[in-house]
C-alpha cells in the first residue's frame, strides 16, 4: 500500500494518484521495458508491406464506418438504416451494428447509442439519448435530432471515434 503524502489515504500499490484527494503519489519507481515486435511480422502481406487495416470489399455498400482506434471498416449495405451500440447480456433490443468487439464499453458507447440513415444523396446521424453523448467533428449533438453527415466526418460515440466514408462522395 502507498500512503498519500497529502491526506494519508492508503492507496493500492502501483497507483499514480491518490484515490481520495487526487494528489500525485510520490516515491513510485517506474521501470521501462523493451517491447519486441516479432509477433507483428505475420501482419505483412505477400509483397512484404505492412497491412495497417483489414481488407475491405464494399462493392455493394453505400457507405462505411472506419473505426479510427482499430482501423476496422464496417460496410453499410442492404439496409438504409442502422442502429449503433453494444450488446449486453439480458438486453431485449439489439443494435444492428454491435461495437462490443471494439472496446465499446470502455469507450462509453451506450447499448443503443445512435442511428445512421441513408437519405436521398446524403447520410444522417442521430443520437438516441445516449449516456455519454455523440459528437460530429467535435461538436456535441442534442439527443434525438438528425444531423447530416459528409464524407470524412468524424463521429464520436462517447470516446469512440468513427470516420464516415460515403461511396461516390
Amino acid at each position: 500500500m502507498i500512503a498519500c503524502s497529502n491526506c494519508k489515504h492508503s492507496n493500492m500499490d502501483g497507483a499514480l494518484f491518490c484515490a481520495e484527494c487526487g494528489s500525485q503519489l510520490t516515491g513510485n519507481s517506474f521501470v521501462t521495458q523493451n517491447i519486441t515486435t516479432d509477433r507483428f511480422k505475420d501482419l505483412l502481406d505477400s509483397t512484404g508491406k505492412e497491412e495497417q487495416y483489414q481488407n475491405f470489399n464494399g462493392e455493394d455498400a453505400w457507405g462505411s464506418l472506419h473505426l479510427l482506434d482499430t482501423g476496422h471498416v464496417i460496410s453499410l449495405a442492404a439496409k438504409s438504416e442502422f442502429t449503433l451500440g453494444r450488446v449486453s447480456e439480458g438486453q431485449p433490443i439489439m443494435p444492428d451494428i454491435d461495437l462490443s468487439p471494439y472496446q465499446a464499453y470502455a469507450a462509453g458507447v451506450s447499448r443503443l447509442h445512435a442511428v445512421v440513415k441513408r437519405g436521398h444523396h446524403q447520410m444522417t446521424f442521430m443520437d438516441l439519448g445516449s449516456a455519454n453523448g455523440s459528437f460530429i467533428n467535435g461538436k456535441r449533438l442534442a439527443p434525438n435530432e438528425e444531423k447530416s453527415l459528409s464524407h470524412g466526418d468524424i463521429v464520436s460515440l462517447g470516446k469512440m471515434k468513427i470516420q464516415i466514408l460515403l461511396k461516390n462522395a
